[in-house]
């Protein structure tokens, strides 16, 4: 298991900014967290050898490029063996509908965020893909209406 990190007030400072513009410069950033250029590339060196920064993503607008939909979809398995979970956790990883993945607790095992071209794309990798998978049992989807926040993962602080 990897360290836990000491983060400061500054630390936290970088994630936020970083996680509203990564591409800003180390001199940009220095200025909005408050200390000079070189304490800030030090800083943001050490949060992206300790894993805190994993690394750096354009955020795409979806609709533009013509993928209306986006879905979340709790899975049930018949079994919860080790091998089981881990056999589900690797064939998300080959559906390109599945854009993120979390093993959950309760009545579900498995939660995946889905983004699709339109419906149909949509309800053909639930019913061809997802509930035909080797050891699901139930499969729970919601469709999203509207994103009404998009933030980063950290809050300054938390």
């Amino acid at each position: 298991m990897r360290m836990k990190v000491d983060l400061d007030a500054i630390d936290w400072k970088i994630l936020a900014e970083l996680q509203s513009d990564g591409r800003m410069t180390n001199v940009e950033l220095s200025k909005r967290v408050g200390i000079s250029a070189p304490p800030c590339l030090r800083r943001v060196k050490r949060l992206e050898e300790a894993g805190v920064i994993r690394g750096y993503r354009a955020l795409l607008n979806t609709p533009d490029l013509g993928l209306h939909v986006v879905a979340f979809c709790l899975i049930g398995l018949h079994h919860q063996s080790d091998a089981e979970l881990k056999a589900f956790a690797e064939r998300t990883r080959s559906w390109p509908i599945v854009r993120r993945a979390w093993m959950v607790s309760g009545d579900s095992d498995f939660m995946l965020h889905c983004v699709a071209r339109d419906l149909a794309a949509f309800q053909s990798f639930v019913i061809e893909e997802l509930t035909s998978a080797p050891n699901v049992d139930t499969v729970r989807t919601a469709l999203t209406i509207r994103q009404i926040k998009d933030e980063g993962l950290a809050a300054i602080g938390q």
